[in-house]
């Protein structure tokens, strides 16, 4: 059958398109397309926009791939209604996976969001989903959870407080007059003489009646026609027990000569109480779910709503939402910052510790970057706005949390594998039950065998299994996110917990990152003014922090720097040029070795400067060598602590640099470092990694410059110091907001706190039921008399899905690795 979209337009992205020829033949091709009435080709965007009558989304994919050009995969999000346990997650699953044009579909519980990869049509996807029996709408890209979800929430958490209050002022007196007499033989005769057990029994129908098809009506409405299209869920499974309980009660008042004897027997507390304690545990459940994502919240709180905008010499409050690059705002003491952006007037200091965790306010002057949501402390502050909504720092931080959440790691899938499977076969023993006990039950059997078969029904909780895993996920990236350590990729949660070995880059993420000249030795016939100056015009052209200390250098001397030309940046070692007419080569002495020459006099010096944790560069003026020179970069205070921290986890560190050996050792033996491999280029780096993994295991890697971003991607964790380049975040699973090296034990010990947490989920609910299923279903029975009464399955299950969910919570008290 044909994907049909009914009258409308339609927006598709193209891939491979160089030249407006492309254009024409890309808009030929969709026009012949049958039910297209327009198609215009954008080259610049490289989007198709159509409208017709009918249109068939996948006939237009084909079309645009038959004419020689791609549709990518995009990514969906959508906000699913209506699942109540992991079954609901599978079926939700297979239904987008079966939509044409999708590739790939995660459905997160705790989040209620699926993402969808693919080409497929958001319309087709929903009505996929309302045919499996969930509603869905497109969740659109944003900063945190909506306005309206969240007051959908409320109202939802609102309503069950009213139903389940109702349930249960309506149980109450049912569970007394039966289940009290049961307790209290003098309550059964007093009962039995004041209001009589037919009387009782038409009162606790009333009751009962009032409860199931008021407050419980939800279970009924969601539950019997996912029982219908041959897909139960958590819904049907009460819907079942508690109906199954209340007929055969409804026969037992109305028409008790249907029963054998001895079996006329009443269950309507049993109904009763089912419905309530249920509608108790989703009350809970609810408001421990929005727990989860209280991180979230706290950060989209941290940004101002309005800002003071000054235009045309006037100052004005206007929503942040209107705010545009390039304008300039007033930010005076005490307020948040609105924007990313540049100071240009004012002094300062600003409270940066939800960006970087670190609680040392940081001086602010005119050309200091200011990051959006900070706070101003003593100084008034106007600032130039260089990104606003979803391009300042904190919208990124909540996109990467929300999209960690929103993961599903690898041990969830054997999870979702048996959920699916799970209700169908807690009904089939419940129906194995119910047939074994009345036919070799005591009297009166059949009673027995419906006592038990509800209580198998009931027992059952799929419900703790679905949130074991994201419940913990979403406290544990929240809580990361408040330490300053985003999880970029939510599957790095688990294989951090791994670790092994963990790898350094030493410029930036051990160190300031800051180096400055200590050193520079001329070699005979060159003075030291003439090769600084020389040097430092060559480095005026890089951005390295090597670069830096030497340019810094000759402003401090008032060195004139000449012109540049022929500026090449040779990765790895060194950079050369042309100033003033002369070759300048500067690097380390592997480059030097790649020219010609030879560094062996300056053997001794470079060996002194490198016992000392300096490293030592060379320079070459002309082809001939003019000086060594050395840098320092001091090391970071809260480096040490951190290296201790990772050894007490257990871990092994392994310095990566590409820096001399002896420096290297140096640094390395100053900090406690286990093994050290240096003068590494940064594929050099990637070969060491992977010898690494080969001897030890997972390993992370630890950097911060573009050099680094191939390391980064071949570790098994990738972990990017924030303060450091865009391409490095880019290649990393986790990134540390601040320059901190202390988030990486932080970062490996919430990971491991995570998986622990998960894992502990995860045996409760399955521990849960393989125990207690086989009680409901009267296993004890023969050897001890016991069974569980339909009361407390339901009690039991109501718990089971609120102890998951409070055990994960625990996550957010976890404090920093030290």
């Amino acid at each position: 059958m044909a994907d049909l979209t009914p009258s409308r337009t339609l927006s598709l992205p193209i891939e491979g398109m160089s030249c407006a020829s492309c254009v024409g033949r890309v808009e030929k091709a969709l026009r012949a397309v049958p039910g297209v009435q327009s198609a215009v080709v954008n080259l610049a965007t490289e989007r198709a926009s159509l409208s017709g009558d009918t249109l068939d989304r996948a006939a237009l994919v084909r079309a645009i791939e038959k004419a020689g050009y791609a549709v990518p995969d995009s990514t969906q999000d959508l906000a699913v209604e209506g699942m109540s346990c992991a079954s609901c997650v599978g079926r939700v699953e297979r239904a987008l996976a079966a939509v044409p044009g999708v590739s790939a579909a995660s459905v997160n519980l705790a989040t209620e969001r699926a993402t969808v990869r693919g080409s497929a049509d958001p319309d087709l996807l929903i009505a996929a989903l309302r045919k499996a029996g969930y509603e869905a709408r497109v969740q659109s890209p944003q900063q945190g959870p909506s306005p309206e979800a969240e007051a959908r929430k409320d109202a939802e958490a609102r309503d069950l407080a009213r139903q389940m209050t109702r349930a249960a002022l309506l149980t109450a007196p049912v569970f007394v007059l039966e289940m009290g007499g049961h307790l209290v033989p003098a309550l059964h005769h007093w009962i039995d003489a004041t209001v009589g057990m037919q009387a009782s029994w038409m009162l606790q129908f009333v009751l009962t009646t009032l409860v199931l098809f008021g407050p419980g009506l939800r279970f009924y409405t969601k539950g019997l026609p996912a029982l219908a299209r041959g897909a139960p869920d958590m819904n049907a499974l009460v819907a079942v027990g508690s109906l199954a309980a209340y007929g055969y009660s409804l026969v037992a008042t109305f028409l008790p000569g249907a029963l054998p004897a001895g079996t006329v027997n009443v269950y309507y507390e049993a109904a009763a109480v089912i419905v309530t304690l249920i509608l108790l545990g989703r009350l809970l459940e609810a408001r421990a779910k929005g727990r989860t994502s209280d991180a979230i919240r706290r950060l989209v709180g941290l940004a101002p709503k309005t800002a003071r905008l000054r235009r045309d010499g006037q100052v004005q409050e206007v929503p942040v939402a209107d705010l545009r690059t390039g304008d300039i705002l007033e930010i005076r003491p005490g307020e948040r910052i609105p924007v990313d952006g540049v100071v240009t007037e004012g002094d300062s200091h600003v409270d940066e510790s939800m960006i970087t965790g670190e609680p040392v306010p940081v001086a602010k002057a005119p050309g200091s970057p200011l990051t959006g949501g900070t706070v101003n402390q003593t100084g008034a502050l106007a600032l130039r706005a260089t990104a606003v909504g979803g391009d300042t720092v904190l919208a990124q931080i909540i996109r990467l949390v929300e999209q960690a959440q929103g993961a599903k790691l690898p041990i969830q899938s054997a999870v979702d594998r048996i959920t699916l499977w799970f209700v169908p076969a807690v009904m089939t023993l419940a129906v194995l039950t119910f047939g074994v006990w009345l036919l070799f039950g005591p009297d009166p059997a059949l009673s027995f065998a419906l006592v038990n078969a509800v209580a198998v029904l009931i027992i059952a909780c799929p419900c703790a299994m679905g949130l074991a895993t994201p419940t913990s996920i979403m406290v544990a990236t929240g809580r990361g996110a408040e330490l300053g350590v985003l999880f970029r990729k939510g599957d790095a949660l688990q294989h951090l917990r791994d670790t092994a070995v963990v790898a350094l880059d030493k410029t930036g993420t051990l160190t300031e990152g800051r180096p400055a000249l200590t050193d520079l030795v001329p070699a005979p016939g060159f003075d030291r003014a003439t090769v600084l100056a020389h040097v430092a015009a060559v480095e005026s052209k890089s951005e390295h922090p090597v670069a830096r200390a030497m340019v810094e250098a000759a402003q401090t001397d008032q060195l004139a720097l000449s012109a540049v030309t022929g500026f090449q940046s040779v990765t790895g070692y060194g950079a050369s040029a042309s100033v003033a007419g002369r070759r300048v080569d500067i690097g380390a002495d592997r480059y030097m070795e790649r020219l010609g020459l030879s560094v062996d006099s300056f053997a001794e010096t470079a060996e002194a400067l490198a016992a000392e944790g300096k490293s030592p560069l060379y320079a070459a003026l002309d082809g001939q060598l003019a000086a060594i020179l050395a840098v320092s970069d001091p090391i970071k205070p809260s480096t040490p602590q951190a290296i201790r921290a990772l050894h007490d986890l257990g871990l092994k560190i392994v310095l990566l640099t590409g820096d001399n050996a002896r420096t290297a050792r140096a640094v390395a033996d100053r900090l406690g470092i286990d093994e050290v491999q240096a003068a590494l280029l940064p594929e050099g780096k990637v070969e060491a990694l992977r010898l690494l993994q080969r001897q030890h295991g997972p390993v992370a890697f630890v950097g911060d410059g573009i050099n680094d971003a191939p390391a980064l991607a071949t570790a098994d964790t990738g972990i990017a110091i924030g303060t450091g380049t865009d391409v490095a975040i880019e290649a990393a699973d986790v990134v540390l907001m601040s320059g901190n090296l202390q988030g990486v034990p932080t970062a490996i010990a919430l990971s491991q706190a995570a998986i622990r947490n998960i894992r502990q989920n995860l045996f409760w609910a399955f521990a849960y039921n393989a125990a207690l299923i086989p009680v409901a279903a009267g296993a004890l029975y023969p050897a001890f008399g016991l069974l569980l009464s339909p009361v407390f399955a339901a009690g039991a299950m109501a718990l089971s899905s609120v102890l998951v969910l409070a055990n994960a919570l625990r996550l957010r008290r976890l404090t920093p690795a030290t």
